[in-house]
């Protein structure tokens, strides 16, 4: 394949991700369920978006299969590309304030809010950029090295 780059070869997934903040400003984090690709990372939740699905609606129905809550709004705010070994996404980042349900993980994963810095380890690298942004808006210093495996 001369001349051709690896995202040119890749097909992207286009992926839905919400970040979920509350009030006092923590982060919703899950852990990726058993039999996934990266099962026990820790990432914000989403998935897929369908064929015929805008960001939002994928967003929508992802975290109520996902985590069982219907959120409000929800806006792209940041467009982000991870080349991983099994897939190469396009995430698509949305901030969600409001939310309503409560809290069931359906796919036996974990959940915690956090602050920054993070205390769940090992983060998913995708997240990396985005958790940079979110120190950056928050005045604090960010090191992807803190978020790896220990």
């Amino acid at each position: 394949m001369r001349g051709v780059t690896v995202s040119e070869a890749r097909k992207h997934t286009e992926v839905a991700v919400g970040v979920l903040l509350r009030s006092d400003g923590a982060l919703l984090l899950s852990t990726r369920p058993p039999g996934k690709a990266y099962a026990g990372y820790w990432e914000f939740p989403g998935g897929k978006i369908e064929a015929g699905e805008t960001v939002e609606q994928a967003l929508r129905r992802e975290l109520i299969e996902e985590l069982g809550v219907t959120i409000g709004p929800a806006e792209v705010w940041k467009v982000t590309e991870h080349d991983y070994p099994h897939a190469l996404v396009r995430l698509h980042w949305c901030k969600v304030w409001e939310w309503s349900g409560e809290f069931e993980m359906r796919e036996g994963q974990t959940m915690a809010w956090q602050q920054l810095p993070l205390q769940v380890r090992p983060v998913l690298p995708g997240a990396f950029p985005v958790l940079e942004w979110l120190a950056t808006e928050r005045g604090l210093a960010f090191d992807p090295a803190e978020l790896s495996e220990e």
